[in-house]
């Protein structure tokens, strides 16, 4: 991971303190802004450097030669011992067990009566229609007399109307009658069945073979040249990558307005955006300053200060 080394250097510039054509290591100074009190910086960036490993051969290798004496290997061979024959061997029967439903009893049928079916339903019967009536409020918003008995006001309100509840048992299904049918019931008894008759089988007994070990010439031996790989090492060297120099002009806070307060609202929105800037206690620590840089890096914001554009970024005033 690459380190960024940023160097601060802040330029305050009002009238009659940088004279017109006078130039320094900053170059021009920015252009005269619409008010007193504006502040610019310049960062100067360090070169960036870039470790780029390669490989080196410190030894090209070499052969050798060596003389090899001739291998056997044991290998096994089968030897008949006793022949195979035939011999009678009796298979007995073979069942295969089953069931059977057998009838127990037989089905038939019955009338079974199914009694009416009522519900209870209500209804709601008008005693008086609805009417009004005026009632007496009080003292009106509006009245300008202190005594609440000068003004009022009568509202002509409803009176609901009044009904009664009655419920009536009303038939819902009548009285019939249904024939109910009994299914015949089986008993399930177990059985037997012949697969397979008792018969006689002629079985071969396999003859039997002994296992018998003996050496055979693999190789007969001879000369070898053998090689060794080249041997390399791994240097590493530093590389440029880019140069480093001043970076444009930004408008920075200026040092009067750097406080406590200020630095404390800062590590506060660092840390809400995931920035580890340390406790909040308005010291621009090294924890801080990591943060800050770290935040600049990844938002493509002018770098190594507190500029205007990261204090809106962070949404700091």
């Amino acid at each position: 991971m690459k380190r960024l080394t940023v160097t601060l250097f802040v330029a305050m510039f009002s009238l009659g303190l940088y004279a017109q054509g006078e130039s320094d290591a900053f170059g021009a100074p920015p252009p005269i802004p619409n008010e007193y009190g504006k502040c610019y910086a310049k960062c100067k960036t360090p070169d960036i450097y870039e470790t780029v490993t390669s490989q080196v051969m410190v030894d090209a290798g070499k052969a050798s030669s060596s003389t090899t004496k001739a291998t056997y290997d044991t290998v096994s061979e089968q030897v008949l011992v006793k022949e195979g024959y035939k011999k009678l061997k009796v298979i007995p029967a073979r069942f295969e067990a089953g069931s059977e439903r057998l009838l127990s009893s037989d089905g038939g049928c019955q009338v079974k009566v199914i009694p009416a079916r009522y519900e209870t339903q209500s209804s709601k019967e008008l005693v008086s229609a609805a009417t009004g009536k005026w009632v007496r409020k009080k003292k009106a918003p509006n009245c300008l007399s202190s005594n609440p008995d000068d003004c009022y006001v009568l509202c002509w309100e409803e009176i609901p109307a009044q009904y009664r509840s009655t419920s009536t048992r009303v038939l819902i299904e009548p009285e019939r009658y249904d024939t109910v049918y009994t299914e015949a019931k089986y008993t399930t008894v177990k059985t037997e069945r012949l697969v397979e008759p008792a018969r006689v089988d002629e079985e071969y007994v396999p003859p039997v073979y002994k296992t018998v070990s003996k050496k055979v010439l693999v190789n007969c031996g001879g000369a070898t040249t053998t090689y060794s790989e080249p041997k390399y090492k791994t240097v590493t060297n530093k590389v440029l990558v880019s140069q480093g120099g001043f970076t444009e002009w930004t408008e920075v806070v200026c040092a009067g307005d750097v406080n406590t307060s200020l630095i404390s609202r800062v590590q506060r929105a660092l840390n809400d955006r995931g920035y580890d800037a340390g406790s909040v206690d308005g010291v621009m620590g090294a924890k801080t300053r990591a943060a800050l840089a770290k935040f600049q890096q990844d938002n493509g914001l002018p770098l190594g200060n507190l500029n205007i554009s990261t204090m809106q970024a962070l949404g700091v005033r």
